[in-house]
C-alpha cells in the first residue's frame, strides 16, 4: 500500500505541473502536425503529371481507321486528356515547342507521326498513341484472314479502357509525414520521462522533502519503487495520448498491432526513467537533470526525432545506433509496415535489459546513501 501511495502522490504532482502537460502534450503534438504537413513533399515517392494535352490533324482516307480514331478519341476524352484539332500542322508542331501542348499528331493511311517533348506528358500521350497504333496494325493483320474478328479488335482500340496505369516497382508500404513524425513524436514523448526522472529523488532534496519522507514509516526500497512505478506510469500515460492523438485525431497509420507498438513505446519510458534516474545517482545536485536534457536532446536528434536520417556511414551510423529512439523507430517502421515483430520483440527486450541493470544499479547506490 505504501508503494501504491508513493506512486499516486508522483502522479498527482506530475499532474498540477501545467508546465509538463505543454511539454509531454502540446508539444509534440504541434512538432508532429507542423513537421508533418510541412515536410509531405518530403516523403511523396509519386510523380505530378500535368493534364496531357494533345493536338492533331487527320488526313487519313480509310473508313476504319477513322472509325478506330474516333472511338479512341472519345475514350481520351472520357480519361480527361485535351484534345484540340490543328488545322495547321507547322503551327501545332510550333505550338509543342512553346509548350502549349504535350504533343501533335498526324493520322494518316500510311500511319502516325508524332511530334513531341522531352516531358512526362508527351511520353505518356506518344504511349497512348503507341496502343491505339498496335491495335490498329492488328486489326488490320487479322482482316486479311478472319474479317469477321477485325471489328472486336478495332472496337477494342478505341473500347472502354484505362490508357493510363500507375504501378510501384518497389510496392513495400512505406510512412508518409504524418505516419512518420506520429511515430517520431511518440518515441520521442516516451524518452522524455529521463527528463522527470532525473528529478524524482534530487527533486526531494531540493524541496526539503526528502527529511520527511525519510522519517515516514516507509523503507528506501518503498519510496523507489513508488516513485519509479508512479512516474513510469504517468509518462505512459502521456505516451497514450499522444498515440490516441495521432492515430484518432490525425488519422496517422498505426498498423494491426496496436498492443506491440504500445509495448515497444511503454517499454522505451520504462528505459527512459531508469536513464533518468541513472543520471540522477551519477550527478550531484541539479548536473543531473541538465545531463538528462542534453542526453535526451542529442538522443531524439540521432535518432532520428526531427527529420528521418536514412541510411549513414562513418561515426553518425555508430551514434545513430545507439540511441534508443532509432532501436524504437526501426522496430515499429517493421511492426507497421513490413508486418514484422522480430525488430519490436528486440527492442523490448533491450529496453528492459537494459532499465532492470540500471535500476537495480540505482535501488543498490540508492542503499548506501544517508539520504535520497
Amino acid at each position: 500500500m505504501n508503494i501504491l501511495a508513493i506512486a499516486w502522490r508522483q502522479i498527482r504532482a506530475t499532474l498540477r505541473d501545467r508546465t509538463a502537460f505543454v511539454f509531454m502534450l502540446a508539444f509534440p503534438i504541434v512538432l508532429m502536425l507542423i513537421l508533418g504537413t510541412a515536410l509531405s513533399n518530403a516523403f511523396s515517392s509519386g510523380i505530378e503529371m500535368d493534364t496531357v494535352s494533345l493536338t492533331y490533324s487527320r488526313t487519313a482516307q480509310n473508313p476504319g481507321l477513322l472509325k478506330a480514331w474516333d472511338q479512341f478519341e472519345n475514350q481520351l476524352r472520357k480519361q480527361k486528356v485535351k484534345l484540340t484539332a490543328a488545322a495547321d500542322p507547322e503551327q501545332a508542331r510550333k505550338a509543342v515547342q512553346e509548350g502549349r501542348y504535350s504533343a501533335y499528331a498526324e493520322i494518316g493511311d500510311k500511319g502516325i507521326r508524332f511530334y513531341g517533348e522531352n516531358s512526362i506528358e508527351s511520353t505518356v500521350a506518344q504511349g497512348m498513341l503507341t496502343v491505339f497504333a498496335d491495335k490498329y496494325n492488328l486489326a488490320a493483320a487479322v482482316m486479311k484472314n478472319k474479317p469477321e474478328r477485325a471489328e472486336a479488335i478495332l472496337a477494342g482500340a478505341g473500347g472502354e479502357a484505362s490508357f493510363i496505369r500507375e504501378t510501384s516497382i518497389a510496392s513495400d508500404k512505406k510512412p508518409d509525414s504524418l505516419d512518420y513524425y506520429a511515430m517520431a513524436m511518440s518515441t520521442m514523448t516516451a524518452f522524455y520521462a529521463c527528463m522527470s526522472a532525473s528529478n524524482l529523488l534530487s527533486g526531494e532534496r531540493s524541496r526539503r522533502t526528502s527529511i520527511r519522507l525519510m522519517a515516514a514509516p516507509v523503507s528506501r526500497a518503498e519510496i523507489f519503487t513508488g516513485k519509479v512505478l508512479g512516474n513510469t506510469l504517468i509518462n505512459c500515460i502521456f505516451v497514450l495520448t499522444v498515440f490516441a492523438i495521432s492515430k484518432w485525431g490525425f488519422g496517422a497509420d498505426w498498423g494491426q498491432r496496436t498492443g506491440m507498438v504500445l509495448g515497444v513505446l511503454f517499454t522505451e519510458v520504462l528505459l527512459a526513467v531508469s536513464i533518468g534516474l541513472g543520471c540522477s545517482f551519477l550527478f550531484k545536485d541539479n548536473t543531473g537533470t541538465t545531463v538528462a536534457l542534453i542526453l535526451t536532446q542529442f538522443i531524439s536528434f540521432f535518432g532520428g526525432a526531427y527529420f528521418p536520417l536514412g541510411q549513414m556511414g562513418g561515426w553518425m551510423n555508430i551514434v545513430s545506433g545507439l540511441s534508443p529512439l532509432r532501436w524504437a523507430n526501426q522496430a515499429l517502421t517493421g511492426l507497421i509496415y513490413e508486418h514484422s515483430a522480430s525488430e519490436a520483440v528486440q527492442a523490448m527486450g533491450l529496453n528492459i535489459g537494459i532499465a532492470l541493470l540500471l535500476l537495480l544499479l540505482a535501488a543498490g547506490s540508492l542503499q548506501r546513501r544517508e539520504e535520497l
